[in-house]
């Protein structure tokens, strides 16, 4: 029986990743230089602590004379002004308020920090919807670990056969599965490019997600 989703948040609930990727393409033109996507690719959905190098030192390497502070202070306001114009992406907020009517317990677990995690929940007027978040600074290895979910099904009082979760990248989704979940994927504008198939079932939009059709996947 479904009793609990757990949701991730970056690219899921909110697009903060299209923006992130957008912002570093333009940083790199800026300098003549190219992005690589599958590079950026790899390390979507993964902890800061995981990920092996950043892209303000990628451009360094080939841009010797660049100043790298500058750099990431424009990347950041770029990045920020892009994710407060993002809207709550389509299909959330009934989903949400569906599985709440159902009876259905509510989390999150994000590779992100409480800090932004909260925050933006808050801004986007989402944070009552869940019992609690489980986010980077509650575990000490983030995703692809199973660590979050694994912390989110403890404080559930849960079995991994009674929840789901749902999720926009392979990392994050490799991460639910290692803790024993189902994980439905469903992609955003960057994370539609990658391989998913490893995901339970997988959707174009939050939009055709149901309680009902979760329901029938878990049995």
């Amino acid at each position: 029986m479904l009793r609990a989703l757990i949701f991730d948040f970056d690219g899921l609930i909110l697009d903060t990743e299209t923006p992130e990727v957008h912002a570093w393409q333009e940083m790199y033109a800026a300098y003549g230089q190219e992005l690589d996507f599958a590079w950026v690719a790899y390390q979507i959905g993964r902890g800061a602590e995981q990920i092996v190098e950043r892209p303000v030192d990628k451009l360094a390497n080939l841009v010797p004379s660049l100043d790298k502070e500058a750099v990431e202070g424009d990347y950041r306001a770029r990045r920020m002004s892009a994710i407060l114009a993002e809207p709550i992406r389509p299909g959330v907020e009934r989903l949400l308020a569906e599985a709440k009517a159902a009876g259905i317990r509510l989390c999150v677990a994000s590779s992100s920090r409480h800090e932004w995690v909260d925050t933006h929940l808050s801004r986007l007027g989402l944070f009552d919807f869940f019992e609690f978040t489980c986010c980077a600074d509650d575990v000490e290895r983030a995703k692809p670990f199973p660590d979050l979910y694994l912390l989110a099904l403890e404080k559930l009082g849960l079995d991994a056969s009674e929840a789901m979760a749902l999720e926009d990248s392979p990392n994050g989704s490799q991460a639910a599965l290692d803790a024993g979940l189902m994980v439905v994927a469903v992609p955003n504008e960057v994370t539609r490019y990658l391989d998913l198939s490893h995901a339970t079932a997988q959707f174009a939009s939050m939009e055709e997600v149901t309680v009902e059709g979760l329901r029938e996947l878990r049995g």
